[in-house]
């Protein structure tokens, strides 16, 4: 499994999120396996986004896809507020979930 992790600031989370929502089906033609929307308990105005892929070469070619097709026209990505930064992560390691009965 390999992640695109996607930072940046945004106007407002209801516009984003329309705007993300829009591209779901981009998402899934382009390889998207699962996504995590991550918001700072201390910052409305900045997300997180991980976009889960079987392979490096997927998450490499949404992000360029990213970047020349929906961050570089502002009608695209509404709700964005300044330059994305887009990192492909590669698993490490993993930890299995505790039990909340620990």
């Amino acid at each position: 499994m390999t992640t695109l992790h996607i930072e940046h600031p945004i106007t407002d989370y209801a516009t984003w999120k329309h705007a993300f929502d829009s591209f779901a089906d981009l998402r899934e033609k382009s390889g998207v396996r699962a996504h995590v929307i991550r918001r700072p308990i201390d910052d409305s105005r900045f997300i997180l986004v991980d976009l889960d892929f079987d392979s490096e070469d997927a998450a490499i070619a949404f992000r360029e896809l990213l970047r020349s097709r929906v961050w570089a026209i502002p009608a695209n990505s509404p709700g964005l507020a300044g330059e994305p930064t887009a990192t492909i992560l590669r698993i490490q390691e993993k930890s299995a979930p505790r039990s909340s009965d620990e």
